[in-house]
C-alpha cells in the first residue's frame, strides 16, 4: 500500500510539472506575439515618438514652441488614431536607423526620401509626396548656375545622411556635411558655402521673396523622388499608417492639410 501511495505521489508531481511547463510555454508565446507588434508596443506605452529634424514646411516649431507642419500634423492625427499621444524628438539624421532599432523613437517622419538604403533598412509606408533635390545659390549669381555642368566648381553644404548628400556624392561635388537642411541654407546665406542641395518642398517654404532667405533662389533640379515614413524593419505600424493614409485620401482631408502648408501640388495621386 505504501508503494502504491508513493507511485501515485510521483505521478501527481510529474503531471503538475508538465502542466506548469505547458502554462509557461503558452505565456512565453503570448509574450513573444505581443512584443512582435509595434502597434501593441506603442499603445501599451501610450506614446508615439516621432524622429524629426527642423524642416519647414514638414516639421517646425511655431511661436509657442509647438511642432507643426504637414508631417507633424499628420503624425499627430495618426497617433490619435492609435489612441496614444505624440512626442516629437529631434534626431541626428545620419543615426535615424539606429534610433529606430534602439527604440528611442518609433518612427522617422520628416520628409524622408525613399532611397534604396532607406527601403532596405526600414519598414516604409506608401509614398505620399513627390519631391526634388534642388540647388540653392545666392540670387545675384543664379544666372551663372543654370546647368549641371556649371555647378562643378562650387562648394556645397548638404545635410548629413540626406538625399542631397547622395546627390553631391553621385555628381562628384565638393561638399561639407552639416546638421540639417536649415543649416545648409545658413551656410549659403553667410557665404561659407557657395551652394546647398536641399528638398524642393523646403526651398519653396524657406527661400525667396517674403522669407528669411529672400536673397537665395533655387536653380538646377538634380533628381525627382518620393517621400515616405519609416518604421523598424518588420513593424506592423507601416500597415496601420497605410490604412490611415488611405482614409485621409478617401475623405479629402489630406489635400486640405496639404493646402494649409502649400504642398498640395506634391501629393502623390491615389
Amino acid at each position: 500500500m505504501k508503494n502504491m501511495k508513493k507511485l501515485w505521489a510521483a505521478l501527481l508531481a510529474l503531471a503538475m510539472t508538465f502542466s506548469l511547463a505547458a502554462c509557461g510555454g503558452t505565456s512565453d508565446e503570448e509574450s513573444t506575439e505581443t512584443s512582435d507588434s509595434d502597434v501593441a508596443y506603442v499603445q501599451d506605452k501610450g506614446t508615439l515618438v516621432v524622429g524629426i529634424t527642423e524642416f519647414e514646411p514638414m516639421d517646425y516649431q511655431n511661436t509657442d514652441g509647438e511642432w507643426i507642419g504637414f508631417d507633424a500634423d499628420l503624425a499627430s492625427e495618426f497617433a490619435e488614431s492609435l489612441g496614444v499621444s505624440v512626442e516629437f524628438q529631434v534626431i541626428d539624421w545620419d543615426n535615424k536607423v539606429m534610433e529606430l532599432d534602439g527604440k528611442t523613437i518609433d518612427v522617422v517622419w520628416n520628409g524622408m526620401t525613399l532611397t534604396e538604403d532607406v527601403l532596405a533598412a526600414m519598414e516604409c509606408s506608401q509614398p505620399y509626396l513627390i519631391n526634388q533635390q534642388v540647388v540653392v545659390v545666392p540670387a545675384d549669381v543664379a544666372d551663372q548656375y543654370q546647368t549641371e555642368d556649371s555647378l562643378a566648381d562650387l562648394a556645397f553644404a548638404v545635410e548629413v545622411g540626406s538625399a542631397g548628400c547622395e546627390m553631391a556624392v553621385a555628381n562628384g561635388y565638393n561638399y561639407t556635411e552639416v546638421a540639417d537642411q536649415a543649416t545648409a541654407l545658413l551656410e549659403v546665406a553667410s557665404g561659407t558655402a557657395d551652394a546647398a542641395i536641399i528638398d524642393s518642398l523646403m526651398a519653396g517654404a524657406m527661400i525667396g521673396e517674403g522669407t528669411s532667405y529672400a536673397d537665395l533662389t533655387s536653380t538646377v533640379s538634380l533628381s525627382s523622388e518620393e517621400y515616405g515614413v519609416g518604421f523598424r524593419k518588420g513593424s506592423d505600424l507601416a500597415a496601420a499608417l497605410n490604412e490611415f493614409l488611405d482614409g485621409k485620401y478617401a475623405d479629402g482631408s489630406i489635400r486640405t492639410l496639404a493646402e494649409t502648408y502649400g504642398v498640395q501640388d506634391a501629393l502623390v495621386a491615389e
